[in-house]
């Protein structure tokens, strides 16, 4: 199965999720496709709002992901996002050397040139509009697909989780997902958070 998975390297809700979703498709012979939707393009916050720097720096580095898929595949975009991810969450940096991050990662550094290329912004929209297509415009990330046996797709916001289960649990929570979504007139499930994204259950 291909499953799309829809991510802003900024969010910490979503960066727990895309780690079990790892963990989940090593398990289920599952392929992860990446998709680029930036909170900055989404939400709009004004240039005096506190989300506004950090949601730019992470519109930024989609950019260069995407210049760097181009080139490389929809496979890169998996390795950058997770270099990335794991800076911002894991080591604290959003203000990282992206050249530098682009040679470690075996990529020529000149993809960082792509960091103020106002032009990839129609990219990055056209992957944020097919996404919520499928789940409606009130939500954030992470948004995951999959295909339907009908050779549709279907969608959802979420899960969103704070602690990455993993093993027999991560797979209970993925068929729930998947039963969720093929339930026809499912729209919502839903509790108030009570905890922030735990890093430190996160395998890497």
């Amino acid at each position: 199965m291909n499953v799309e998975f829809w991510f802003d390297p900024i969010c910490p809700w979503c960066w727990v999720t895309s780690r079990w979703m790892v963990d989940v498709a090593a398990q289920r012979d599952i392929d992860v496709t990446w998709h680029a939707i930036s909170l900055a393009q989404k939400n709009d916050p004004p240039v005096d709002s506190a989300w506004f720097a950090p949601l730019d720096r992470t519109k930024k580095l989609l950019r260069v992901i995407e210049a760097v898929k181009a080139d490389h595949g929809a496979a890169a975009v998996g390795a950058l996002y997770t270099r990335f991810g794991t800076l911002i969450h894991h080591d604290n940096q959003l203000d990282f050397d992206v050249a530098a991050e682009l040679e470690h990662l075996g990529y020529d550094s000149s993809y960082a040139e792509a960091y103020d290329d106002e032009l990839i912004d129609a990219v990055l929209l056209g992957q944020m509009h097919d996404g919520l297509s499928l789940v409606g415009n009130d939500v954030g990330t992470p948004i995951i697909a999959f295909p339907t046996a009908d050779g549709g797709r279907v969608g959802l916001f979420g899960p969103v989780i704070s602690k990455m289960p993993t093993g027999d649990g991560a797979l209970k929570l993925w068929d729930g997902l998947v039963a969720m979504a093929e339930t026809e007139g499912f729209g919502e499930l839903k509790r108030t958070r009570t905890e922030d994204p735990d890093m430190s259950s996160i395998r890497l």
